[in-house]
Parts: structure tokens; sequence; C-alpha cells
């Protein structure tokens, strides 16, 4: 990527090597420059962060290292709080409620729109660095706009992929993950015939769970809202992909109906489930774990050959398209807000401006092994996303990413029927029996009219 108002960027491999040598033998951080912004921070500023914990250990360290740089660089401390994916939603509503907490909150999908009166307006912060970027894809744009205003700076996405054991497909007599939702259906029956079964999580997994039963539903044609925000998701639609749901939930593991976020992480490292939707982060935990280091204990030693294993074995794949035609793919966007509380909202703005210099951007990418996938159009062109084929999937999440509201507006209700879990109990009541499946439409018909009334 080439270097824009004078910095000096660090890509590609370049990047990866210099910070894996950085980590290694603690060699001189990746800042090149002091610090010039536009937005200059506050005298005396020292800001409070909250995000959720990290999924690869790589991307939380270059992410750490950018905060160190910014200090260095400008003299403003960030203060880093992490908490899990599922907790950083109702800390940031409390804070809002009661205007105190962090200064920044780095949350998940429509977050921002929960309370968008609350939230420093950083139009000209977005202006400026999609100018300087090449655009910002449109998703984005809806996701950091509230009217005319960006209340939040998407600043990157997490890509929900499938993720699956090449092995276990070839032995189910596939030769990758079908491209349809029938032949997904058939792949999931066999793979529970050899023993090698499927799990996606139905539990409230704010990342996973939303992400799947969202495309099931938009997959089929069916929507919460149409373009009005009139609720319609009691429609044949809706039948058609909840009745897919429940046939589909027969041939997964036991006990998908309780998961979170990490449960399938640790289900498919135990090669307890052959195929899962996830992020690129059971990649690199697998290989991280074929190399444990010389003072691990002897559990991590004796897992060493099966994470091998598995790492050598691990693919990912888009999700298939269903009756629609089109891909209807749900990742995880990571909008980063600032309170207007903050007494120091130029340092905040500082902090995601100087997050979006190339030299700290392009090198936190890498770092993330794709975990990450960039909003802005320049950023795209990260060699994480070519170097290594079986990331290549992961290139076009923000583009092809559908947006929480799907045919309805991005908004507070979008944000508030997401965060009540309404399409994914509506799934998980039918699946699991504890509702039929017109009841649990009915259901989800009636707590989405109590939000878009």
């Amino acid at each position: 990527m080439k270097a824009k108002d004078g910095s000096r960027a660090l890509t590609g491999a370049l990047a990866a090597t210099a910070l894996a040598t950085m980590m290694a033998v603690g060699a001189p951080s990746f800042a090149l420059a002091a610090c010039e912004l536009t937005n200059m921070p506050e005298e005396g500023a020292e800001l409070t962060l909250l995000r959720w914990k990290r999924f690869v250990q790589s991307e939380e360290d270059a992410f750490m290292q950018i905060v160190a740089n910014f200090k260095a660089d400008c003299g403003v401390t960030v203060n880093v709080q992490s908490e899990s994916l599922d907790d950083v939603q109702p800390k940031a509503s409390v804070a809002a409620n009661v205007d105190q907490g962090p200064d920044m909150v780095w949350g998940l999908y429509s977050l921002p729109h929960l309370f968008p009166d609350k939230l420093v307006d950083l139009t000209e912060l977005a202006d400026q660095l999609g100018a300087e970027h090449g655009g910002w894809v449109d998703s984005a744009l809806a996701y950091g706009k509230s009217g005319d205003k960006w209340i939040a700076i998407p600043v990157a996405y997490n890509g929900n992929m499938i993720n699956y054991r090449q092995s276990a497909l070839k032995e189910a007599g596939f030769d990758g993950v079908p491209g349809d939702a029938a032949g997904f259906l058939e792949l999931a029956k066999k793979l529970k015939e050899i023993g090698k079964p499927m799990g996606m999580a139905l539990g409230h997994a704010t990342g996973d769970g939303n992400a799947w039963v969202h495309w099931a539903l938009w997959a089929f044609g069916g929507s919460l809202v149409n373009e009005n925000d009139e609720v319609v998701i009691n429609s044949p639609e809706t039948k058609a992909a909840v009745e897919y749901v429940v046939e589909l939930y027969k041939y997964m593991v036991p006990g998908v109906a309780s998961w979170n976020d990490s449960n399938n992480n640790k289900a498919f490292l135990s090669s307890e489930v052959w195929l899962t939707n996830n992020g690129a982060s059971i990649y690199p935990a697998a290989k991280k774990g074929a190399n444990p280091p010389a003072d691990a204990d002897q559990a991590a030693k004796d897992a060493a050959p099966m994470m091998a294993e598995i790492a050598e074995d691990i693919n990912h794949a888009y999700w298939p398209v269903g009756p629609v035609g089109k891909p209807t793919e749900f990742h995880v966007a990571y909008p980063m807000m600032v309170f207007s509380y903050s007494k120091y909202p130029s340092a905040a703005k500082g902090f995601i401006e100087y997050l979006f210099q190339p030299a700290q951007y392009d090198t936190w990418v890498t770092a993330s092994v794709a975990y990450l996938t960039p909003p802005l159009n320049d950023f795209l062109s990260n060699k994480v996303f070519v170097d290594d084929p079986k990331l290549a999937v992961f290139k076009d999440v923000s583009v092809r990413t559908l947006t929480a509201g799907y045919k309805g507006s991005v908004g507070e209700k979008a944000a508030a029927a997401l965060a009540d879990f309404i399409v994914l109990d509506m799934f998980a009541n039918a699946a699991t029996g504890t509702m039929s499946v017109d009841d649990a439409i009915a259901n989800a018909q009636r707590q989405a009219e109590r939000i878009y009334r």
C-alpha cells in the first residue's frame, strides 16, 4: 500500500517480519513518525478504551503495540479494558445511560445505534479517512452513519466463514463445502453418519450464533422487517428457513443450544466437531498449539501432534447460497465510538486517526492472521489475504456482508432486535422443540413488534 501524507507504510511480509522480530527479541516498535495528526490530543489527555477480549493473541499484541506507539508519539495513555464479547454491549449501554465510563468503546454490529445521541460526531474524521484510504465499503457507511452524521468508525470486520476439516469432507464424499443450501444439509447428514458432525452455536452467541441464523433466514428470503421497517418475519419464507434449520440441527453435535462464542472453537480443536462457523481464529490457534514453547505444560506438549494435524487439515469456505440465489452472509462489524461525556474527544479521534496510519493498520491486520478485515478499500490489498490461500475468503468479508436490519434500516431498533436475540431465539426454540415452528415464528413477530412500534 502506498504511504500517504508523508507516513511510511509498513506492509505485507515486511510488516509480519517486523512484528515477529519486535515481539520475539524486544526490537524497537514499528512507530515511524511523531504525532502528526489532524485531530491533536488535548493537553494532559488520557483515555480508556473498552474492547472485547482477543481471540487471536498476535492481534491483541499488535493492537497493544499501537497503543504504546500512540503514547510514545503523542503522549497519550490509552488504558485498554477487555471484556468478553457478550459483555461489551451491556457495559457500553450502562455507560451511555449514566454518562460515565470508558471514553471509547470498540463494539459489535450496530451497537452505536442504541444510543446515537450519546456519541461524538465523527463525520469530519470519517470523511478524512475515506479520502486518504480509498473510500469506505458500503456496509461501513451503513454501520457508521446515523442519518448524515457518523456516530462511529467501523475499524474492522470479523469474517464468519465456514471452518472445516478437509479430511472429514473427503471421507463424507465431498470435495469441498457445497455452494447451495440443499447440498450443505446433505453434507451435514453425511458428516453425522461418519461420526464427524458439524456444530454451530444456537445459544446467545453474539458473533457466531447471530451470524449463521441470519444467513439462514435471509438465504430463504425471510427478513425481520421490510424496507419500511414493518415487521414481516411471520412469512412463508421464514417458515422455510426455520424448517431447514430444524432439519440441520438434527445432524449437529449435542449441546449447541447452549453454546456461546467460544464453545465451537474448543469443540473444533478437540475434534468434537469437524465443521463450524467462525472467524479466522481456530486456524492460528491450531498452528500455535502445534509448536508449544519449551516451558509449556505437558498437556500442551501432548496435544501438539493433534494441533499440527488440525492446522494442516483445516480450510475455510464461503457460506452456501440459498433459494434467494445470492450470498446472504452476515459478518461481524466492529465499530469504534466515542462517548460525548469524554473529557478528551480530540484525543479519542486522534487515536482512531493514528490507528489507520498505514504503518500501524497494515501491521495490525497482518498480525490478526485475517481475523480482521479492513473497512477501507486501500487496506484490502494487505498480503495476509494472499500469502496463505486458506485465508483468501476473508478478504471479501466487508464487501459481501449484509447489515443488521437487512432490508430495513440500520438504526436503534435493528440494534435492539439483535441485542435481544429475536432471530436467534426463534431458530433455537424451533430446533430444540421448545416451540413449534409456527409458534416460534409468531413469538418472534410479537417480540419484534414491541421494538418496531
